[in-house]
């Protein structure tokens, strides 16, 4: 299992182990962090799970496929160069300690 952590909007961080191949959605959904809609399930379908990943990790999660780079254009919050929809992240262990913000508006 590996750490992730989430910050929601008002700053507050929850630590979750998340099981590997688990989205970091699923993972949010599962635990019950607050601020990810996730409409559509996990579908990349509906841009209700959009997440602002760390910095330290943008290069190890790497950057969005093309479905999910043209959902990104339809986020409520800001999109920014760091912008992934977390139904796209599956966990594993090289992501132990991913830190992602969850955005601030989800619809």
């Amino acid at each position: 299992m590996a750490e992730v952590n989430y910050i929601s909007p008002d700053g507050t961080v929850t630590t979750i182990d998340a099981r590997d191949g688990d989205s970091v959605m699923e993972t949010a959904v599962k635990n019950g962090v607050k601020g990810i809609v996730a409409e559509c399930g996990g579908a990349c379908a509906c841009a209700t799970c959009h997440v602002y990943v760390d910095e330290d990790f943008v290069s190890i999660v790497g950057g969005p496929g093309d479905l999910e780079d043209d959902m990104l254009d339809g986020t409520a919050a800001d999109r920014c160069e760091n912008s992934r929809l977390s139904c796209q992240i599956k966990m594993c262990a090289e992501y132990d300690g991913l830190t992602v913000k969850i955005a601030p508006k989800q619809v």
